[in-house]
């Protein structure tokens, strides 16, 4: 008998559904970025002028996870997508809350807050395929602007492909290089909503899945997107990850490339957008997409033009 996803508490009031309080662990303290630490070292972040060292933005999709279940059963695990826009970074041992709203059959809002009310995250959960999602709404307004001058990302040229033949795997035990060193079982050791899909073949395709806050790492396995000039400090913006032919699974060979979609910039940061097209190396399926769109702090290169 296959075991349930998730024991997670879930309070229900008409079309939406919460979450538990919870903690999200910071794992990236340890992190090495462009040949140095990253904002997630204290040090670093108070550098750039930052509250505190934040914690990934994708650890907290894992607390939506149960909710999607709830609202969509197994098929979340197998064609979902989760469209976030990061809106406040979160400090390790500060509370979030995660809620979901049906807005129909296949699709919901979803949005994380702290304990007092300040938006931590905002997107849409789906299991339609042809349901609009928040990032690729706000991916079609930036590509129609002018990026202006650039001077860190000068060198990404939109439409870009970096790509390789060596198969990507996450496995139990290892760990996922300098970006992220530390290992899937860690992970679980300290995910927010943890379930035995993730360890165990007792669920409905019969070997352990990836978490959908993992889906970047694997992506990101693939070595570095594209030139970027450094040394400089950047952060995640706004992560969709799909499951197109899911799930992914633990210890399988995956074949990744990256393709640059857009470039442009606010007033703290130059900013990039990369969508990750993740294949099974032995079947040539296209099991997932990560969309990814990543900031690079102008204050933290140095020769960035002070006029």
């Amino acid at each position: 008998m296959t075991s349930s996803a998730f024991v997670t508490p879930i309070t229900t009031e008409g079309d939406t559904l919460t979450g538990p309080v919870r903690h999200p662990a910071q794992l990236l303290a340890d992190q090495s970025y462009d040949g140095g630490a990253s904002i997630h070292d204290a040090d670093t972040a108070d550098k750039l002028g930052l509250p505190g060292a934040p914690i990934e933005g994708p650890t907290h999709f894992s607390q939506f996870d149960p909710l999607a279940v709830e609202a969509f059963g197994p098929a979340w695990f197998e064609r979902g997508c989760m469209s976030s826009h990061f809106q406040t970074m979160v400090l390790e041992g500060e509370e979030v809350v995660a809620t979901l709203t049906r807005t129909g059959d296949g699709s919901a809002d979803i949005a994380a807050a702290k304990s007092d009310g300040t938006p931590v995250l905002a997107g849409t959960a789906t299991v339609d395929p042809d349901a609009p999602t928040t990032l690729r709404t706000r991916l079609a307004e930036l590509q129609q602007r002018d990026p202006g001058d650039l001077f860190i990302i000068d060198q990404l040229v939109v439409g870009e492909t970096l790509g390789d033949d060596r198969p990507r795997t996450l496995d139990m035990d290892t760990d996922n290089g300098n970006l992220y060193p530390f290992s899937l079982r860690r992970k679980l050791d300290t995910i927010t909503e943890m379930s035995p899909w993730y360890e165990s073949s007792d669920n409905p395709w019969g070997r352990p899945i990836i978490p959908f806050e993992m889906y970047s790492v694997l992506a990101h396995k693939a070595g570095p997107a594209h030139a970027v000039r450094g040394p400089a400090k950047g952060l995640f913006v706004d992560l969709e990850v799909r499951a197109v032919d899911g799930p992914l699974f633990v210890d399988e060979p995956y074949l990744v490339d990256k393709t640059v979609v857009c470039v442009g910039q606010s007033r703290r940061v130059e900013s990039y957008w990369t969508e990750s097209r993740i294949v099974e190396a032995s079947s040539g399926r296209h099991a997932a997409t990560v969309l990814l769109h990543q900031g690079v702090f102008k204050a933290s290169y140095a020769d960035y033009p002070t006029d």
